[in-house]
């Protein structure tokens, strides 16, 4: 089915169709007193242009030691700007690790790396209580959870008990060691990669625990000039470039102020709505999905799809969302909230082939 696109909109277009309409009052129809995340004035294009001078920096910084995955690089810089967590998944050898290690090394605040294997222990994420002998008391040892950014390499190598150690912190931002509850430090994020091969000797990711990831991102093989500028820059045995800081934990904090204060039409939010409920039954089935789908969206798809659809207009400069940017985001988002029959397996459908037919179908504002 082709997919139903907005029509291109030019600059007075987008000005009359999604951005805030002052001075004019228009009856609308009764519903909840909408709460908004961002406190203060709506975000101008001005302090949409003062809070993202170290964006462009930021990606020439990452471009020097990453060659092309451009919309990982963004995925990547959304779940900075809306504080959420990330999964990405592809083959051994496309960047995933480097990608992140590049972003931590960008970004002015720590970075810890956990290498997931089946013999980790919970206490070797969020740490543990040490018995000292000579007063006779324990003491808090605190785990490498206890920084910024935190790379959860292959999470899918460890046991679910080991996974388990990362839903409170993920979730809450806090870690509980004995009978003490510690703050994680702000900005804190999860940045996590897990292999599509070798499924034997792996743990697949408990269902409430991909939920807490904001976006799960595919990671694809490079293009033939990606390849080629891969060969020239990478097959040497000289040490890799070393990424310099380019923004500060300020600026980020800073800046996702601006993106909750982002204007989201009425009719955007509507879309964002219609495009979770098409997940879920009996709309499903008015889209001739029933029998495809195991599991509908939860409501953190909503609030993503939010989210991510604001950072997306931040990248780009707007201090509105239009609708391109909820159809944008929303693979992202809804590709690991959304299961599958064993009927649809059959017909070897998969959540992105139903999340496609639903943005080609569902109209656009």
């Amino acid at each position: 089915m082709d997919q139903k696109r907005a029509p291109p909109l030019g600059e007075q277009d987008l000005e009359s169709r999604y951005q805030p309409v002052r001075g004019s009052a228009v009856i609308q129809p009764a519903r909840p007193a909408p709460i908004e995340l961002g406190s203060g004035p709506r975000a101008t294009s001005e302090t949409v242009a003062a809070n993202s001078g170290w964006i462009p920096p930021l990606q020439q910084e990452m471009a020097r030691v990453i060659v092309g995955q451009k919309q990982l690089i963004d995925r990547l810089l959304i779940a900075l700007l809306t504080n959420g967590h990330v999964l990405l998944e592809g083959v051994p050898g496309l960047a995933k690790t480097l990608a992140l290690k590049t972003l931590a090394g960008c970004v002015g605040v720590g970075f810890k790396r956990l290498q997931f294997t089946p013999d980790m222990l919970p206490a070797d994420i969020v740490g543990t209580m040490i018995y000292n002998p000579q007063d006779g008391a324990f003491r808090t040892k605190h785990g490498p959870i206890f920084s910024n950014l935190i790379l959860a390499d292959e999470i899918n190598r460890a046991p679910a008990k080991v996974q388990s150690a990362l839903l409170e912190a993920m979730q809450e931002r806090q870690v509980t060691i004995g009978d003490e509850t510690y703050e994680l430090p702000n900005p804190f994020l999860v940045l996590a990669t897990q292999n599509p091969l070798e499924q034997e000797g792996t743990y697949p990711l408990p269902e409430a625990q991909v939920d807490r990831f904001m976006l799960k991102v595919i990671v694809n093989y490079p293009s033939r000039a990606e390849e080629r500028a891969i060969l020239d820059t990478m097959a040497t045995s000289e040490p890799l470039i070393v990424p310099r800081s380019v923004v500060s934990a300020a600026q980020i904090l800073a800046a996702r102020h601006v993106v909750n204060t982002l204007y989201v039409d009425d009719k955007i939010r509507d879309y964002i709505v219609e495009l979770v409920l098409a997940t879920r039954p009996p709309l499903a089935a008015s889209l001739d999905l029933n029998g495809f789908i195991q599991t509908g969206a939860s409501p953190r798809a909503t609030i993503a799809l939010t989210l991510g659809a604001r950072a997306m207009a931040f990248l780009q400069g707007r201090h509105f969302v239009i609708p391109q940017d909820v159809k944008t985001i929303a693979p992202d988002v809804l590709r690991h909230r959304v299961s599958v029959t064993y009927e649809a397996e059959a017909e070897n459908i998969s959540s992105e082939n139903v999340i496609e037919k639903i943005l080609n179908t569902l109209p656009v504002p």
